[in-house]
């Protein structure tokens, strides 16, 4: 009892510490206060002002540059992701170690190696810094936790149906894609939803691999911080952002606990 009472406790402290300041932010998107902390009475007109003005036109212009990066980094790391996924899979059982393990690498990386590690090679390839590399990037650390959301499922998959689809005269394309691809539809959506989230959140990387012309939202931010002080705005927006990300986390565990549901009843 003692001890189900102190793993509570435990965990109640980590979950204030992460998400007091989030709720902070979130509180005080709620007045025009341009200094957090100083409650001026509730109002909408940061949400109302977002993109309005100088400033806003800016903050929507970077709001539409992570998005843009988010959303083709997501889709080609997918696709990286779910072939690289599907080649480990169909190794044998020494390669699918190796290459297991060499996905693992770029995860357990310090942002920091990666993102040094990508500048140098797009200065030795002599590539100008700015959207393109910062995609680049994205796709780069994204892929791999692409592979880890897929192989679950292809581990799921009942291999003697893809292999009878051969015996039966289909191409191994035709297989993949009507055999393969629909069992593993799920980790793939998983897959997304997570480069998608990991681009948006990135900051390290991305800076280390874009130009002063070219912002995201975290450098966006961080450059505002330092100039003294984070516009009103960028409250209203970062508590918008969390709620689509946690809608988007809630949704992906939803269809997990469905199909989980399914598997059982199978």
């Amino acid at each position: 009892m003692v001890k189900r009472i102190l793993s509570a406790s435990y965990l109640a402290l980590i979950l204030l510490f992460i998400y007091t300041p989030i709720m902070f932010v979130m509180v005080f998107s709620f007045t025009e206060s341009g200094v957090m902390g100083d409650w001026q009475g509730f109002s909408l007109s940061l949400y109302q002002n977002l993109f309005a003005g100088p400033k806003g036109k800016q903050i929507l212009e970077v709001f539409l540059n992570t998005l843009e990066v988010g959303l083709i980094s997501a889709l080609f790391a997918t696709l990286l992701g779910t072939a690289g996924a599907i080649g480990i899979f169909f190794f044998k059982k020494k390669m699918k170690r190796t290459f297991s393990f060499i996905n693992q690498i770029p995860v357990v990386n310090a942002e920091i190696v990666t993102g040094i590690s990508l500048l140098l090679l797009f200065l030795v390839f002599a590539l100008p810094r700015g959207e393109v590399t910062v995609i680049l990037a994205h796709i780069t650390f994204s892929a791999p936790y692409v592979v880890l959301s897929v192989l679950p499922k292809l581990k799921q998959m009942n291999n003697n149906i893809y292999e009878a689809c051969l015996d039966l005269g289909a191409t191994p394309w035709r297989a993949l894609r009507t055999v393969v691809l629909p069992e593993i539809l799920p980790g793939m959506v998983s897959g997304f939803i997570m480069a998608f989230t990991l681009s948006i959140d990135d900051f390290v990387v991305t800076n280390y691999t874009t130009s002063t012309s070219f912002d995201t939202l975290s450098t966006f931010i961080y450059k505002d911080a330092v100039k003294g002080g984070l516009t009103p705005s960028l409250r209203a927006l970062s508590t918008l952002i969390f709620i689509v990300v946690l809608t988007l986390l809630f949704v992906m565990n939803l269809r997990t606990g469905k199909q989980k549901q399914k598997e059982n009843k199978r």
